[in-house]
């Protein structure tokens, strides 16, 4: 009688050791050196909490908060950065959220400007306040939340996927980065900034801008792309069709003391000259 919980005991750990041996092996093929693991994930794909907690006691995981751990590399010099951020709410919790805006447009070697401080991110997000904790937070880093509530997004039009550090991530196409820095105007960017960034979109697609543009509620970043499009008198825009993009009424002061341009009726700077523009 005495030999039964002996045995009990024996098998369950012989158990448990096959058991941490196979989440580990799939632990290892699923991440890489410096990627954010997600307790959610882990838990979704058998790995209990506690397990995890096994993990980052042998060193195989790092704790960075509740729930949030990184795999650390070789020599634990591998850090995660905001590209693994935004690839753990993408792949791990399938939140939806972008590359945005002026990143997204740096990233794909369409923007020159120099970073003078630490980089700041651009997400695309419906709601920010949804976001976890943990990511707003993560490792102090700088980030500017792109709402576009006025643009219902089409995901397999908008969106397309870009390799950063080696590393896959949900992007805005650049004519919805274009888009969405110019919806930032005022907020975030300046307008002198967003024109000088509108003047190497030579080659984005007229039927893109068309789609993005036509599905716009927002009356002023409608005028204002439009405006800019023309001021550098791209070929694109030549295929444009307006009389299909709502651009209401009435004047709209984007910038202040700037001068008036009567087509799309708003103010734009002064060292936008008239002649050029028309």
């Amino acid at each position: 009688m005495q030999s039964k919980p002996k045995v009990y005991f024996l098998y369950n750990i012989h158990t448990l050791g096959i058991k941490m041996s196979s989440k580990l092996n799939w632990l290892i093929t699923h991440t890489s050196p410096g990627a954010l693991v997600i307790q959610q994930w882990l838990t979704e794909n058998g790995v209990s909490y506690s397990l995890a907690q096994k993990y980052a006691q042998n060193g195989w995981l790092r704790k960075l908060s509740s729930g949030v751990y990184y795999r650390p590399g070789a020599n634990d010099g591998v850090q995660p950065s905001w590209v693994d951020a935004v690839q753990a709410l993408d792949l791990q919790l399938h939140f939806p959220v972008h590359l945005a805006g002026l990143s997204s447009l740096t990233h794909q070697g369409l923007s020159h400007y120099l970073q003078l401080r630490k980089e700041q991110i651009w997400v695309g997000v419906k709601n920010k306040p949804s976001l976890p904790k943990w990511f707003r937070e993560f490792l102090q880093q700088d980030w500017f939340y792109c709402g576009n509530h006025k643009l219902q997004l089409i995901p397999d039009r908008d969106l397309k996927t870009v390799t950063i550090n080696g590393k896959a991530l949900t992007a805005s196409c650049p004519e919805l980065a274009a888009y969405e820095v110019v919806d930032a105007i005022g907020k975030q960017i300046s307008f002198e900034h967003t024109a000088e960034l509108f003047q190497g979109l030579v080659n984005l697609s007229p039927r893109k801008v068309q789609s993005i543009l036509e599905r716009s509620k927002a009356i002023q970043t409608n005028r204002v792309f439009l405006f800019l499009s023309h001021y550098h008198t791209h070929q694109w825009t030549k295929h444009l069709d307006e009389t299909s993009i709502e651009l209401g009424s009435g004047k709209r002061q984007v910038v202040d003391k700037g001068r008036y341009d009567a087509r799309y009726q708003i103010t734009v700077p002064d060292t936008l000259s008239a002649k050029k523009a028309e």
